[in-house]
């Protein structure tokens, strides 16, 4: 059930707020006449419609769909690679990008002029669709072929928090630019950011464009029409993702195969204080996920109240430390994938020397502040 967290019942909701996709008459122009590919998925909606079907409404010559992790229509599982196809709706072609063609190949770019990118982010550095930018980005640069973001607001844009990758050592698909874990910009500004820094390969520049979101700011509290991913069911899911996304580099289950993934967290050999879940196959969502038929205890954050994010604007580290001290270094408690997930390997090593959580946060200022001077460059809204 896609549902409304207590925290944006407090707090006012911009209901006004107007996504780049939906202000057609920014840039149906400059897609008039010229062979248009669109990067998208589910959440690529003008209102009630799939853009796709908004733009050949409008007569716009669409010649191909790529799709991001989760497939087109956003069916697909975390990490399930899949094929190119053809969409069964339209007709059109469909081009994967992740799995082994993670960037659009100059054979894919030979019949396009405009590439149009709308896939709702969730501000989080570990979100694989910040990488899908990325990589059409380097191929629209390389083929000098322009890129235009409907840009959407960022559910999370309200802080910045967590360790900066260091991507000399721990860049991946999870995570290829110097920035932290919850960076507070929408994908439209990073995409500028990405542009301005020069963050992909090659000498040429992308020619970017944006169309904005109207009557957003970087405090605006949002409430997504459509859930961004088969585990991001609800808006408590989207704001606990930060913190508890860390646990899939570890032994710890966040509940994926559970009818709530990503508002709890458990494993067998935490204490039974009266919750629990067992992590079953969900084809779509979670065909095999960590812990599968074992009964494993833990909390329920179902119940949480998220005015905490918005007051504190910080992530939090206490579930993880928590879990750490209880089922210790003997458990095997960290995966490699930690690394990946946190960007730095000082942040296992902080836990493991029990470090408390405000001391771990002390750590990233120096590092958040370059960051902040950084992104300055490339914000479009207050």
């Amino acid at each position: 059930m896609w549902s409304l967290l207590g925290c944006a019942q407090e707090c006012s909701v911009t209901e006004n707020i107007l996504p780049g996709a939906g202000r057609t008459h920014l840039y149906l122009s400059k897609l008039k006449g010229k062979r248009v590919a669109v990067v998208a998925n589910q959440t690529s909606k003008v209102e009630d419609a799939h853009l796709v079907d908004t733009l050949l409404a409008h007569a716009i010559d669409v010649v191909k769909i790529f799709s991001p992790e989760h497939g087109f229509r956003g069916t697909k599982d975390a990490g399930e690679t899949f094929a190119d196809g053809m969409d069964s709706k339209t007709g059109l072609p469909l081009i994967s990008l992740y799995g082994t063609n993670k960037k659009p190949k100059p054979a894919d770019l030979e019949d396009v002029e405009v590439v149009v990118f709308d896939i709702q982010d969730v501000g989080v550095r570990f979100y694989t669709y910040l990488s899908t930018l990325h990589y059409v980005m380097e191929a629209c640069a390389e083929q000098q072929i322009p890129l235009i973001i409907l840009d959407r607001p960022n559910p999370n844009g309200f802080y910045i928090d967590g360790p900066v990758l260091d991507t000399s050592r721990y860049a991946s698909f999870i995570g290829l630019h110097p920035v932290p874990v919850v960076y507070g910009m929408t994908i439209g500004e990073y995409g500028r950011m990405i542009n301005g820094e020069h963050w992909y390969k090659g000498a040429d520049t992308c020619q970017l464009s944006v169309i904005t979101v109207k009557y957003y700011t970087h405090d605006s509290l949002y409430l997504l029409p459509v859930a961004p991913s088969p585990n991001l069911q609800t808006m408590e899911a989207i704001y606990l993702y930060p913190s508890l996304a860390l646990f899939e580099g570890t032994i710890v289950s966040v509940g994926r195969g559970t009818d709530n993934p990503f508002t709890c967290y458990g494993h067998p050999d935490l204490p039974n204080k009266g919750f629990s879940f067992t992590p079953r196959s969900i084809p779509g969502a979670s065909k095999y996920p960590k812990l599968k038929g074992e009964q494993c205890f833990g909390k329920d954050l179902t119940k949480l109240d998220m005015t905490i994010f918005l007051k504190t604007r910080k992530l939090s580290l206490t579930w993880l430390i928590e879990s750490y001290k209880i089922l210790g270094p003997e458990y095997g408690f960290f995966k490699n994938f930690f690394y990946q997930l946190s960007g730095t390997d000082e942040l296992r090593r902080q836990i493991e020397q029990g470090m408390s959580e405000k001391a771990i946060r002390h750590s990233w200022q120096d590092d958040l502040e370059d960051f902040k001077k950084i992104r300055r460059k490339y914000l479009l809204y207050e």
